[in-house]
C-alpha cells in the first residue's frame, strides 16, 4: 500500500514538474512544437538551407527586439526602430555614396544617428513628460520622413564593403545570423551582468520604488533608449546589407513585429520580467511561421491572421504561467540553481529538436520528386487589382499546363520578398517568377537562386545585378511617355496639372514619373503644379487630391501613376472629373476602365497583367525544362479612352 501511495505521489509530482517546466518555458515548448508541426507538413522544412534561411530572416527582427527588450523590460515602448533603422542605413549609404564620406566614418555617423534617434525619444520621455507611445509614435514618422528627404524616396547602392554583412562565411554560415548571435549575448551581459541592467528590472518593477532607493531614473532612460536605438541602427546596417541598397521605405511594421518577439519571449508589457534568450526565440517563432507558412503556399492575408493569433496564445500562456505562480526569473536573479535548470532545459530542448529532425528527415527521405513543374510567384503585392489580375494569369496558365504554382506576397516589402524568394530557393523549385518590389533589393536573393541553378523570370519589373531567364514586362517608362502625350492633346498644349506619384522607391513609380517627364519636354504649355505621393493607394489619392485641390483649385490635368490613385482623384474632384479636369491613370485595371468608360476618368495607359502573367508561367516552365526563351518578351501597352475601351480585353 505505500509503495502504491509513493508511485502514486511519485508520478503526480513529475506530472506537475512537467506542467511546471511547459508553462516555464512556453515560448520554447511553442517553437519546438512549431518545427515538428512544420517538418511533419512540409518535406523541405528541414533542410540546411531551409533552416539558415530562417536564421538570416529572424536576424533583423531579432536585434531589433534585443533593443525593444531594454525599453519592455523596463516598462517602455518602443514604436521607432523601424523607421530609426531605416534611417540609419540611408544615413551610411548616403554618406560613404553621395557624400565621398570614407567607409568607416559612415558607419559610424549610421550608427550615432540610430543613438541621436534614441536619445531623443529618452528625452522627450524623461524630461519633457511625454507617454513613451507618443513620443516614440513621433519619431516613427520623423526617422521615416529624414529617411525619404535624405535618400529623395529611391534607394541608395551599399557600400561593397558593408554589403559583405549580408554574405556568408565559408560559402554557408550567414553573417546576419552571427550579427544576430553576437548582439544576444551582448543584451543578456547587459541584462544579467550590469548595473543597468539591474537597473531597468527595478524601473520596470517599480519606477517610483527605483527613484526613492537612489536610482537616478531619468538618466537610466537616457541610456536605455539609446541602447535601443544603437540596436536599430545595427538592425538596419544588416537588412541594406542583405538587400544591397537602403531603401528608405525598408523595415516599416518591423516595430510591431520586435515588440511581438519580446512578448511572445516571455516578457510583460507592464515591464520587470524578460529574457534575451526568451526575445530570440519569439523572433525565431515569427520566422518560423512565416517560412513555413509561405513553404505550405499559405496566403499572405492569412499568414498575418496567423501569426496574431500567436501572438494572443502567447499571452494568454503567460497569464496560466503566473496564474500558475510558475514566476519568471529575472537574468541575474533567481533562487540558487536557477541557471543551472535553464541551461538543462535548453539542452533537453536541444535533444528533442535533434531527435526531430533526424526522425522528420527519415520520414521525408526521397519524398521528393521532381520539381521540374513547382513554380513560385513572388508578387510585390496583392493589395493592388494590377498585381491580383497577374496572379490570376498565371494561375490559369498554371492550371492549364498542369504546374504547382505557389504565389506569395511581399506587401510592397523588399525584404520580405528577399525572405520568399530563399524559401523558394531552398524548396528547390524547377523555376521562379519574381515581380520586384525594388529591382536592385532583389538581386541578392535571385543571385542565390543563380547559384542554385534555379532560372528566374522577372514579370513587369526587371531584377538588377542578376540573371534572368526572361523578362515579361510592359515599358513604364514608355508607358509614361504616352501618357504625358495623351494629357498634352487633350489639354491642347497647354495647362496646369497635378502628378500623383507612387510608392517612394518603387522602381515603377520611378519609371512611370520619368517617361512622363520625359514626354512632357515637348509640350512646355504644360506647367506641373505640384507633385505629391499617393502611395499607389486609392484612399490617399482621394485624400492627397483634396488637399492639392485647396491650393490648385484651377488645375486642367491630373496625372496618376496607378489607376488606384486615378479613382481617388476623381472622386475628391467630384462633377469637375471627367469635364473642366482631364484625369489620366495608369495600368488598365478593371475599374479604371470602368471610369474611362464612364468619362470620369478621360484615359489609362492600360498594361495587359493578365497576359503578364500567363507568358511568366509559360516562360518559367520552359525554362526550368531546359528550352529556349527570349531573354525579353514585351506586353504591348496602349492609352485607353472612351472612344477603344469596348475593345480592350485587359
Amino acid at each position: 500500500m505505500a509503495t502504491d501511495t509513493l508511485k502514486s505521489t511519485t508520478g503526480a509530482s513529475g506530472a506537475s514538474a512537467v506542467r511546471r517546466l511547459l508553462l516555464d518555458n512556453g515560448a520554447l515548448t511553442a517553437l519546438i512544437a512549431l518545427v515538428i508541426a512544420m517538418s511533419a507538413l512540409s518535406g523541405d522544412f528541414l533542410t540546411t538551407d531551409n533552416l539558415l534561411n530562417i536564421g538570416v530572416q529572424a536576424a533583423v527582427t531579432a536585434i531589433l527586439a534585443f533593443g525593444v527588450t531594454f525599453v519592455i523590460v523596463s516598462a517602455g515602448i518602443d514604436l521607432s526602430v523601424g523607421s530609426v533603422a531605416a534611417l540609419s542605413a540611408t544615413v551610411l549609404a548616403w554618406m560613404a555614396t553621395s557624400q565621398g564620406v570614407p567607409v568607416w566614418i559612415a558607419v559610424i555617423l549610421a550608427v550615432a544617428t540610430g543613438i541621436a534617434c534614441g536619445l531623443v525619444n529618452g528625452v522627450l520621455i524623461s524630461y519633457g513628460k511625454l507617454p513613451p507611445f507618443i513620443a516614440t509614435l513621433a519619431m516613427l514618422s520623423v526617422g521615416r520622413g529624414l529617411s525619404l528627404v535624405i535618400s529623395q524616396g529611391s534607394p541608395i547602392a551599399f557600400p561593397e564593403s558593408v554589403s559583405h554583412l549580408g554574405d556568408t562565411l565559408g560559402g554557408w554560415l550567414p553573417v546576419p545570423v552571427l550579427v544576430m548571435v553576437v548582439m544576444g549575448l551582448i543584451t543578456a551581459l547587459i541584462l544579467g551582468r550590469t548595473y543597468i541592467g539591474r537597473s531597468m528590472y527595478a524601473i520596470g518593477g517599480n519606477e517610483e520604488a527605483a527613484r526613492l532607493s537612489g536610482l537616478r531614473v531619468k538618466k537610466q532612460k537616457l541610456a536605455i533608449y539609446a541602447l535601443s536605438g544603437l540596436f536599430a541602427a545595427a538592425a538596419g546596417i544588416v537588412l541594406a546589407s542583405r538587400l544591397s541598397s537602403a531603401q528608405p521605405q525598408a523595415a516599416q511594421g518591423y516595430e510591431l513585429d520586435a515588440i511581438a518577439a519580446v512578448v511572445i519571449g516571455g516578457a510583460s508589457l507592464a515591464g520587470g520580467t524578460g529574457k534575451a534568450s526568451g526575445t530570440l526565440i519569439g523572433a525565431l517563432i515569427l520566422a518560423v511561421l512565416r517560412n513555413g507558412l509561405n513553404l505550405l503556399s499559405v496566403s499572405a492575408f492569412w499568414q498575418q491572421v496567423v501569426i496574431g493569433v500567436v501572438i494572443a496564445l502567447a499571452v494568454l500562456l503567460d497569464t496560466l504561467r503566473r496564474k500558475a505562480e510558475a514566476t519568471p526569473v529575472a537574468a541575474g536573479a533567481g533562487a540558487p540553481g536557477g541557471r543551472g535548470k535553464q541551461a538543462a532545459t535548453y539542452i533537453i530542448a536541444a535533444v528533442v529538436a535533434a531527435a526531430v529532425v533526424g526522425a522528420m528527415s527519415f520520414l521525408h527521405n526521397g519524398s521528393s520528386s521532381s520539381a521540374t513543374k513547382k513554380v513560385g510567384l513572388s508578387l510585390s503585392t496583392l493589395n493592388n487589382p494590377f498585381f491580383v489580375q497577374i496572379k490570376s494569369g498565371a494561375q490559369q496558365e498554371a492550371k492549364k499546363l498542369g504546374v504547382d504554382l505557389t504565389v506569395t506576397d511581399a506587401q510592397n516589402d523588399a525584404s520580405q520578398q528577399a525572405n520568399q524568394l530563399q524559401n523558394f530557393t531552398s524548396s528547390g523549385l524547377g523555376s521562379i517568377i519574381v515581380n520586384p518590389v525594388d529591382s536592385d533589393a532583389a538581386g541578392p536573393a535571385v543571385r542565390s537562386a543563380n547559384k542554385a541553378g534555379i532560372p528566374v523570370v522577372g514579370v513587369d519589373r526587371g531584377v538588377n545585378k542578376a540573371d534572368t531567364a526572361a523578362l515579361v514586362a510592359s515599358d513604364n517608362i514608355a508607358g509614361g511617355k504616352l501618357g504625358a502625350k495623351a494629357m498634352a492633346e487633350k489639354l491642347g498644349g497647354k495647362g496646369k496639372i497635378v502628378i500623383l506619384q507612387g510608392l517612394a522607391g518603387t522602381s515603377a513609380s520611378r519609371e512611370r514619373g520619368a517617361g512622363f517627364a520625359e514626354g512632357l519636354k515637348a509640350y512646355p504649355g504644360i506647367e506641373v503644379v505640384a507633385r505629391q505621393p499617393a502611395d499607389f493607394d486609392r484612399t490617399k489619392g482621394l485624400d492627397v487630391m483634396t488637399n492639392l485641390l485647396q491650393a490648385y483649385p484651377d488645375i486642367q490635368g491630373v496625372f496618376a501613376e496607378n489607376d488606384e490613385m486615378a479613382l481617388g482623384a476623381v472622386k475628391a474632384l467630384g462633377s469637375k472629373a471627367g469635364t473642366s479636369v482631364s484625369v489620366i491613370g495608369f495600368d488598365g485595371e478593371p475599374d479604371g476602365l470602368k471610369a474611362v468608360k464612364d468619362g470620369t476618368m478621360y484615359a489609362s495607359v492600360a498594361q495587359q497583367p493578365k497576359e503578364l502573367g500567363r507568358i511568366a508561367v509559360e516562360n518559367a516552365l520552359n525554362a526550368a525544362e531546359g528550352k529556349t526563351v527570349e531573354k525579353t518578351v514585351m506586353v504591348p501597352v496602349k492609352v485607353v479612352t472612351k472612344e477603344n475601351v469596348a475593345g480592350f480585353g485587359g
